[in-house]
């Protein structure tokens, strides 16, 4: 077997096979599946619901539940070969399709991953900029006289605040476009975070702030069922003029779905930062249960409360949706504050899914030109408070080119439930289906036609389906709302 390049480290803390030593546990793995998961695909869950109505809509959730809980158990016994417990690590998704598929395999994988986890810190980008503008900066609006901050504009900068203090008829507009840009700028930072195994205290903030969003959203939902006196919504889901356009929003509904759960892109990326013994697979199959199933709750609650509140008038975005005078505006501070949640999870988020990005580009460049120093020098930079960072000038101006590219997509559509949607189906079926499957296939060398391999077969060709319908709905919901 061909030695593995894509673990080799430098180090003097190295592990019992002469790579980078692993230190991760249980609950380390949890907390980086949680930053994984839980970020922009739970506010979309309300709206998802409610195109889908009350049968469909929980059953959705429940079914990639279990979907996405098989292609982490399928996936994680991957993460060595050929033998799932002694074998060398594939300490990347790529790695594990080149070992186990070939080469041809690996290059369509590389691009739809990558192409992913781009599409997903696009996703952030606008769900971070849409948080932005809803905040109260209630320093320059309440410390201003009224006649004033109406004549400066600073009322338009907190949407849930210019509710709160003019009523909910009122006219405020604002853009989002200054606060991708502002995010852009604290992600250039955060990517001086060497790699992933520098990101636990990162991954355990944005699941705390995970917990502490979705949980408000869970409350104010229920408060809001309380105060309506009955339980909105209706078996069917929001009623549509034609039939064809109730299909299209439910397709996008169940891509916003598939977008919510899967993390196969990066669980073997995961999977790698565990400590051994116990074997990384049990380890990472204990976790995945764990984090799917904390995941479920938050999402069976945030979605049906959340339909149960407003009906089929539930917004795209739980807790920023007040554009249509659907969604939360009291009590305006906490849902000011669930939003400062969301935005430092996505902090978190974006960098869980930039870090294999960066890792595999800085790889590619080091091996093809070893003795360049743009690529290979590295300086040592250090700032208050914080760990001494080594950073070279390739990794410097690679990061910042391809955090500026994801802020400048998230400008030209800053569409979030068909982002959403187009990622999740992107995702979904190539990535967290069709290669755990072929690649479980042949790491227990099962042979064709035999029932495991057609169980395993129908399942994906089912799951195929399921891409083909969401992604057919997200792209023409992408394409109406950009005409529109």
């Amino acid at each position: 077997m061909a030695v593995h390049h894509y673990c080799e480290v430098a180090d003097s803390t190295l592990d019992d096979d002469g790579r980078l030593r692993r230190t991760g546990t249980l609950w380390s793995c949890v907390a980086h599946i949680i930053n994984a998961v839980i970020g922009s695909g739970v506010l979309s869950l309300a709206w998802s619901t409610a195109q889908l109505g009350w049968i469909a809509g929980p059953v959705s959730l429940f079914c990639f539940a279990i979907v996405t809980y098989v292609s982490a158990s399928l996936l994680s016994d991957c993460y060595r070969s050929p033998d799932p417990i002694k074998g060398m690590r594939n300490c990347s998704y790529i790695d594990a399709v080149r070992v186990n598929l070939g080469m041809k395999r690996t290059w369509a994988c590389g691009l739809l991953q990558y192409l992913s986890m781009y599409g997903v810190d696009i996703a952030f980008v606008i769900t971070a900029a849409t948080c932005m503008r809803y905040i109260s900066w209630r320093l320059r609006i309440w410390s201003l006289p009224g006649k004033f901050a109406s004549i400066c504009g600073c009322r338009a900068t907190g949407k849930s605040n210019c509710y709160h203090r003019e009523g909910r008829n009122v006219q405020c507009h604002y853009g989002s476009s200054f606060y991708m840009l502002l995010f852009g700028i604290i992600q250039i930072v955060m990517s001086l975070i060497p790699d992933i195994h520098n990101m636990k205290w990162l991954s355990t903030v944005a699941a705390i702030m995970s917990f502490s969003y979705s949980s408000i959203g869970l409350g104010l939902s229920f408060a809001k069922v309380i105060e309506n006196g009955r339980i909105k919504g209706g078996t069917a889901g929001v009623p549509a003029a034609k039939v064809e356009k109730k299909l299209w929003k439910a397709s996008e509904a169940l891509g916003n779905i598939a977008f919510a759960y899967p993390y196969s892109l990066i669980l073997l990326e995961i999977q790698d930062t565990l400590k051994s013994p116990p074997p990384e697979n049990q380890t990472m199959k204990r976790a995945s249960m764990v984090a799917i199933f904390i995941t479920t709750f938050f999402y069976f609650c945030c979605g049906c409360l959340g339909y149960a509140a407003f009906g089929d008038g539930a917004p795209g975005n739980l807790l920023t949706g007040i554009v249509d005078g659907e969604g939360f505006f009291e009590p305006f501070w906490l849902v000011d504050f669930a939003n400062v949640c969301i935005i430092v999870h996505l902090v978190g988020g974006y960098q869980m899914y930039s870090q294999p990005i960066f890792a595999a580009a800085e790889r590619w460049f080091s091996s093809t030109h070893p003795n360049s120093i743009f690529v290979n020098k590295f300086y040592t930079i250090n700032l208050p408070l914080v760990p001494a960072i080594q950073m070279n000038l390739f990794r410097l101006c690679f990061r910042t080119v391809f955090v500026i590219s994801t802020t400048g997509i998230a400008l030209v559509f800053p569409y979030f439930n068909s982002v959403l949607g187009v990622v999740g189906a992107l995702n979904f079926w190539p990535l967290a289906i069709y290669f755990p499957v072929e690649m479980y296939l042949v790491q227990k060398k099962i042979g064709a036609w035999t029932r495991k391999w057609i169980v395993l077969q129908i399942f994906s060709f089912v799951c195929f389906l399921v891409t083909v319908l969401c992604f057919s709905g997200s792209i023409e919901a992408l394409i109406r709302a950009k005409l529109s």
